[in-house]
């Protein structure tokens, strides 16, 4: 196999970090463990970013040999697969698949995008429809295929004003990856920068801590965006005229029902979605944990008599890639932590600035970083130790700097590759959908103001929450 210049270059830096770590005499404060940790962690963040490898096959490979090596035990490395958070994930999955199999979606889509006589109307009740499918469907890319024939119905209806169709392609994965931090199960980065905080600080946050923080944060964003989305894609023209989608146009592309009266199936799975959210939200009365909700759930959603899908059906759509990748990446931020190569990483650095300057840098980091490894979760997994380690050198609370890291990493949207919803709604056959220009031109606007929106709520709202600087 014959290796390009950004693999060759790859792997020339990870050997060569690796060969500065075991020369004896180098880096005298560092611990046996703590090299062997660096080394691993180096050659596993080379691979992410410069290799065609599979990034879980990578996270996998990484987790192994720092079991083999004895950093961390057989036990830290499984048990991770058993963390409540991996098993909410599941569950939510499960659910998602229940709602997906009744057309809730479709219904719910032909009456909010149903009220727009406007562009401006269509652009935010569409977000408002995406930002709310954050709370039914667990990680961007399930959302948007979700939402994919929601948007092939509008295009369908729109398909004489092509400028509108571009924008709409543009504007579903914008919101869908924006809004992903309304919940804890937006994205797998959560539950990563979750485990971490626990690990390294012991600081546990639900999914109630996280809705309060994240959900204000996703709406501004979402809605911010969709006005950046509208203003560098179409013009003044494209936005003139009335706009109206009818329910038969959304149910062209919807093998159920969007309209008329519900279907038994449909009402169970409604009331069962609104019940789990609900006990998600009120976690602080009643004190299950949401991972025993979400199991609950599932179980009643996959029930004979209740449920609307299968078990073995619905267990199909969970990302178990994603799942194990998230378990190997635990582990590796276990190892980190406790080996002290995160503090030694983080120890040359100076840390002698106003918190909000560190979260400025941290902010600024973690936006640019989906240019260098494009997996999100990687990027948590890389990042979020580091964070926080430096954090705590700094007089910086670690929630509110890996909160803050988390969150500006959910922009990705400069290349088509940088996520996979943008991926997705890339390419569409048949349907004018957006160009690499377009992603540059919303990403030289959108870039600074997420950045800056994320600064914002972390120096200012985030603490009359509950999440201090300090």
């Amino acid at each position: 196999m014959t290796l390009n210049l950004r693999q060759a270059t790859t792997l020339c830096v990870a050997l060569s970090i690796c060969a500065l770590l075991v020369v004896p005499g180098n880096f005298p404060g560092l611990s046996g463990d703590a090299r062997l940790t660096l080394a691993i962690f180096a050659i596993a963040t080379c691979a992410w970013i410069g290799t065609p490898i599979d990034d879980t096959y990578i996270a996998l490979g990484a987790g192994l040999a720092l079991t083999a090596t004895g950093v961390i035990s057989s036990d830290e490395l499984f048990g991770t697969l058993g963390d409540d958070t991996v098993w909410l994930l599941i569950c939510a999955f499960v659910l998602a698949a229940a709602v997906a199999k009744t057309g809730l979606a479709g219904r719910a889509a032909a009456f909010l995008v149903g009220g727009a006589r406007t562009v401006r109307q269509l652009v935010h009740l569409t977000t408002a429809a995406l930002v709310v499918t954050a709370f039914a469907v667990p990680a961007t890319s399930g959302r948007a295929a979700l939402a994919m024939p929601v948007f092939l119905a509008l295009a369908k209806a729109l398909a004489d004003r092509k400028r509108l169709v571009v924008m709409l392609a543009l504007l579903f994965p914008t919101v869908i990856l924006l809004s992903a931090v309304a919940t804890l199960i937006g994205a797998g980065a959560h539950l990563i920068t979750v485990s971490v905080l626990w690990e390294a600080v012991g600081e546990r946050i639900g999914f109630t801590e996280w809705l309060l923080i994240g959900l204000p944060l996703a709406v501004v964003s979402s809605h911010l965006a969709a006005e950046v989305v509208l203003f560098t894609t179409t013009s003044r023209a494209d936005r003139k005229g009335p706009v109206h989608i009818t329910a038969e146009e959304i149910q062209a592309h919807s093998d159920r029902p969007v309209t008329g009266p519900w279907e038994p199936a449909e009402t169970r799975c409604a009331l069962l979605l609104a019940t789990v959210v609900v006990l998600w939200c009120s976690e602080p009365l009643h004190r299950v944990p949401p991972a025993v909700v979400a199991l609950i759930g599932a179980i009643v959603a996959a029930s004979p008599a209740l449920g609307t899908v299968r078990l073995k059906d619905a267990l199909k759509t969970v990302p178990w890639s994603l799942l194990l990748f998230m378990a190997a990446t635990m582990a590796m931020g276990v190892a980190l932590a406790d080996s002290g190569a995160a503090d030694w990483m983080v120890g040359g650095i100076p840390l002698d600035l106003p918190p909000w300057a560190f979260l400025s840098v941290v902010v600024l980091i973690s936006t640019v970083a989906h240019l260098v490894l494009q997996s999100r979760s990687a990027r948590s997994s890389v990042l979020v130790p580091l964070v926080v380690a430096a954090a705590a050198g700094a007089g910086v609370n670690p929630v509110a700097a890996a909160l803050a890291s988390t969150a500006a990493a959910g922009f990705c949207h400069t290349l088509p590759a940088s996520a996979k919803p943008v991926t997705l709604f890339a390419e569409i056959p048949g349907v004018p959908t957006y160009t690499p220009r377009d992603l540059l031109r919303l990403s030289a606007v959108l870039a600074p103001l997420s950045a800056l929106l994320v600064l914002l709520f972390a120096v200012a709202v985030w603490p009359l929450l509950g999440v201090p600087l300090r």
